[in-house]
């Protein structure tokens, strides 16, 4: 008992430092207005939160555009490879006949 009396404070008093690369949570990841104690907190993919709604929806619609334009860019990749392969290939069978 002597242990606990000693102890002020809760488990829950002290923040989390966090870890490395994860957002603050203590102001909106997307224009880092600061959260107010009692204000309402929109979460996204689990750890990322915003003030708002609006800040919410707008950082998915720019996390959408980034993957279309990463799936462009595979696709790009993909098919260039192929094309490069393919001519390297057609030089191989005209050198050796």
């Amino acid at each position: 008992m002597a242990a606990s009396a000693a102890c002020s404070f809760f488990f829950f008093d002290a923040e989390p430092l966090g870890e490395p690369g994860m957002p603050a949570q203590d102001a909106c990841a997307l224009c880092t207005k600061p959260f107010a104690r009692d204000s309402d907190i929109f979460m996204y993919k689990g750890d990322t939160p915003f003030c708002s709604e609006e800040c919410r929806d707008e950082q998915m619609q720019l996390d959408a555009i980034a993957a279309r334009q990463a799936a462009r860019r595979q696709q790009r990749f993909s098919s260039g490879t192929e094309a490069r392969s393919g001519h390297q290939e057609s030089r191989k069978v005209s050198v050796a006949s």
